[in-house]
């Protein structure tokens, strides 16, 4: 495809919160040559942004600058190594177009991820998360391009830097250079991870689910407990789940328990910020046009036309309650922009 450019763009159809706001100048790309044509082009402008399908971002009003996006999308098969396969993605995939494929054909390590929105590329920075499954534990390397002059660069995976929802993309070099493709590494012996929640059904079975089975069964353990973004705007798990001390936990059970957890080393604890809201009675409560979720306090929702205001009030609202509460700082997985 050719390099597109829109003037006064709607965004409506690039973030799951379907917040009505527009950019100054939308431009995508189908290449990493006319991504550089476009960085080349752009080399004096002062406010851009690059998203996937906005599953992440709260815009909390019109973007006066340019807003980039990805249309590389491929899926290659790179190489097979005994039970290993390396399978190389463009950063405009969709994320679950490519979770549906890679289950078909029985590659193991992304089924668990299924039903996540958003691209490839921006599944590598946000490093998703879900069902005990982190996007990063198949990455093997992640192409760029670096924005301020034009040039490709190769991550492996130790250098991205990854961590709960975090990677290097999102701190030090955020902002700093752009996502072409991942290179994935799955396997083709079945490699499962069923120790999550509902998941645990499938290992009554007298045989290893297929990579497809266990994808169809994340997808309605997802649809049970989330909301469709095409009906009711979210941007999924509004909060990261909070890691204390054991310290920290072992006091909250004393007094609340039982109280869900995962254990993260022996000095960590991971508690779910979901079971942290609803005890804080946040549940199904609304704000203006957004509320929580009444099947998943994890998530805020665009109920009613909301305004961003409605949505980042809330969301402040949560936090402070949960830390009188308990003392413990939620910290947002969306980003404000």
């Amino acid at each position: 495809m050719a390099v597109t450019i829109r003037y006064n763009y709607s965004l409506l159809g690039h973030n799951t919160f379907g917040m009505n706001v527009r950019a100054a100048r939308f431009i995508s790309y189908g290449s990493v040559n006319e991504l550089k044509e476009v960085l080349n082009m752009l080399c004096k402008e002062r406010s851009m942004l690059h998203i996937g399908r906005g599953s992440n971002l709260l815009f909390t009003k019109d973007f006066e600058g340019t807003i980039l996006h990805s249309e590389i999308r491929f899926t290659e098969i790179e190489a097979e190594e005994d039970e290993t396969v390396f399978v190389r993605v463009g950063s405009g995939v969709i994320w679950d177009d490519f979770c549906d494929e890679m289950a078909k054909n029985n590659y193991y390590g992304v089924e668990n991820l299924s039903y996540i929105p958003g691209e490839v590329g921006a599944a590598a920075v946000q490093n998703i998360g879900a069902y005990g499954v982190e996007a990063c534990e198949t990455i093997k390397e992640v192409a760029t391009v670096e924005r301020a002059t034009g040039r490709e660069r190769i991550f492996v995976k130790d250098e991205c830097r990854y961590g709960y929802r975090d990677s290097i993309f999102k701190n030090e070099l955020r902002g700093k250079y752009i996502v072409t493709a991942v290179l994935f590494r799955l396997s083709t012996k079945p490699a499962v991870h069923l120790d999550y929640g509902q998941l645990r059904d499938l290992r009554s079975s007298d045989t290893v689910p297929s990579a497809g089975a266990i994808r169809q069964a994340v997808i309605r353990i997802r649809q049970n407990k989330l909301p469709d973004p095409a009906t009711l705007g979210n941007a999924g798990s509004f909060f990261k789940n909070p890691i204390v001390p054991v310290g920290k936990y072992n006091e909250l059970a004393a007094h609340y328990a039982p109280v869900p957890h995962y254990m993260i080393n022996e000095e960590q604890v991971k508690i779910p910020a979901a079971w942290l809201i609803e005890q804080c009675g946040w549940k199904g409560k609304k704000r203006g046009g957004a509320a929580v979720y009444g099947q998943q306090p994890l998530i805020i929702v665009n109920q009613h036309r909301a305004e961003p205001e409605d949505i980042i009030r809330l969301a402040a609202a949560i936090g402070r309650t949960v830390y009188d509460k308990f003392q413990i700082h939620l910290y947002p997985e969306v980003n404000y922009i």
